[in-house]
């Protein structure tokens, strides 16, 4: 029988990781009590601490993707004109 892996949510890995950066206990009484194993603690802090400056990034990130997103799109209406205009030609000759 094939045992399905549990998948949590972002917000218990969140409240998880809080915890564990609080020190008020340590990773195996968190691990005990939130019946998980003290590892995937260990990697939910990390990844937290990581990413904390993502989340005072957003304003930026967006406006660099929306830009990335736009110049893609005037590139691919270029191309669209250049195709339209060749084969207009081929069909006035």
């Amino acid at each position: 029988m094939i045992k399905k892996r549990k998948q949590y949510s972002p917000e218990f890995k969140a409240k998880v990781a809080l915890a564990a950066l609080r020190n008020e206990e340590s990773i195996p009484e968190l691990a005990a009590r939130f019946e998980i194993h003290p590892t995937m603690i260990g990697n939910w802090k990390r990844e937290l601490i990581e990413g904390a400056a993502e989340l005072f990034d957003k304003g930026q990130k967006t406006k660099k993707q929306h830009n990335a997103t736009v110049d893609e799109l005037y590139r691919q209406i270029g191309q669209l004109k250049v195709e339209k205009d060749f084969l207009s030609k081929g069909l006035s000759l």
